[in-house]
């Protein structure tokens, strides 16, 4: 039986179409010779996630993501549908966790099987856990980073200004100091003879002053020792007389204490203390008489005393003072 060509043409294009769709879902990840069970998982945010992404157990690829629809009415949560062996035995309370695949930004989903609990059925829901991924963590880290970059960046650009601004003012420095040089050094060329006599003078000062220095240091000696020898001296006679009037004191004391002298006596003979009191009482009675009585005392007259028949007799005021053992025992005045 033989085929036209447009048959032929025909027959080629849909197993081509047929292979190509085979192989369009065979490299998305679908499996035409196994048979998979759906179950679901929803997630707030899926990070990039895309159909065909696998599903791994401790990193053995068991399955993919079969479809991911939006909940418009949960808030625009996304349902992810997971497509797995037949042989994987899941059970409720598993765990969909969400997480980086390498470095590059790829997203898979891990699966947790719980242990010890009764199967999920298929269709059944898986709890979603959302893992912070690398690219999450490095944002994470990175941006303090960044913003610490920035403001050291203006910082920098603020020191470079100023960097600027004091290039300039080194510039007219240098500038200045270029010009100052200059100028000094025309007024050495012009001054070059009066610089070599000025120095020359002060060589000769130098000498000069040497040479008094040395003849100073004798005359200096000498005088440094006459000095400390009148120190010395005026010293040594002001030690001297105060020493002797220290002795002089203590012996003048020795000798109250030992009753020798009039203080001597006076402070150790109670009787010649008495005596002495009651003199002083006498003498003060005197005195107040004579300044209130002067006429019993004293007699003036311009013409002469006049002779009266019978004379009387002055009064008189005596006055005893008894001594210690050995002195005179009375002492009299009369007018």
């Amino acid at each position: 039986m033989k085929f036209s060509q447009e048959v032929k043409v025909g027959l080629l294009a849909a197993v081509a179409l047929l292979m190509f769709y085979f192989g369009f879902n065979f490299l998305k990840g679908s499996d035409f010779f196994s048979s998979s069970n759906r179950y679901e998982v929803v997630y707030d945010n899926i990070d990039g996630l895309a159909v065909s992404n696998p599903v791994r157990i401790n990193g053995l690829s068991v399955g993919r993501v079969g479809r991911i629809d939006i909940l418009q009415d949960q808030g625009n949560k996304l349902l992810v549908t997971l497509e797995l062996n037949k042989k994987i035995r899941v059970s409720q309370g598993s765990k969909a966790v969400l997480s980086d695949d390498g470095l590059l930004g790829g997203k898979l989903i891990q699966l947790e099987i719980q242990p010890g609990t009764p199967l999920l059925n298929e269709g059944g829901r898986l709890v979603a856990v959302k893992e912070t991924g690398l690219t999450s963590l490095i944002r994470e880290k990175t941006l303090p980073v960044l913003n610490n970059v920035d403001s050291l960046t203006l910082q920098l650009n603020r020191v470079v200004a100023q960097f600027d601004q004091t290039g300039a003012v080194l510039n007219q420095t240098l500038r200045s100091a270029n010009a100052a040089v200059g100028t000094l050094d025309l007024t050495i060329a012009e001054n070059r003879a009066g610089l070599k006599e000025t120095l020359g003078n002060v060589n000769r000062l130098s000498a000069s002053l040497v040479e008094t220095e040395q003849q100073l240091k004798p005359i200096l000696a000498k005088a440094d020792n006459i000095v400390d020898s009148l120190r010395g001296l005026q010293l040594r006679q002001t030690l001297a007389s105060v020493n002797q009037a220290v002795g002089n004191l203590q012996q003048i004391l020795a000798d109250i204490d030992q009753g020798k002298g009039s203080l001597g006596k006076l402070t150790s003979d109670e009787a010649l203390y008495r005596n002495v009191n009651n003199t002083t009482a006498s003498l003060e009675r005197l005195l107040t008489d004579l300044r209130q009585n002067p006429k019993r005392y004293v007699h003036f007259s311009l013409f002469g005393r006049k002779e009266k028949n019978k004379p009387s007799e002055p009064e008189s005021v005596t006055i005893t003072a008894t001594q210690s053992p050995g002195a005179a025992s009375d002492t009299s005045r009369q007018q």
